[in-house]
């Protein structure tokens, strides 16, 4: 796994990990990346349906899994398609990789 340094980090020289090649959604799998923003669509531990968040890492390989901050401090882990759903650009983005994909 090869290590690089987010530009967009603060000059605290913040690092975040390149996501790995195999890394790739199934179908029916969201597909984001570190600092889009989501809503939840179920009620999670301390976030109510429908709070704002952003996603602060994404992870796995098979099971593409999120940990997100939502608007209320409280971060989550372990999320998916099945909870969250993308919003803004997040959701734009999205949109048209499956428009070109039809």
């Amino acid at each position: 796994m090869t290590m690089t340094t987010n530009s967009n980090a603060p000059a605290s020289g913040t690092q975040s990990w390149k996501p790995h090649a195999l890394a790739n959604p199934h179908d029916g799998q969201l597909n984001l990346s570190m600092g889009d923003t989501v809503r939840s669509t179920v009620e999670l531990n301390g976030v109510a349906v429908g709070s704002d968040g952003k996603v602060i890492l994404a992870n796995g390989f098979n099971w593409l899994r999120y940990r997100v901050r939502f608007a209320n401090g409280v971060e989550v882990g372990d999320l998916d398609q099945r909870s969250i759903e993308p919003t803004g650009k997040a959701a734009k983005r999205l949109a048209k990789i499956a428009k070109r994909a039809e």
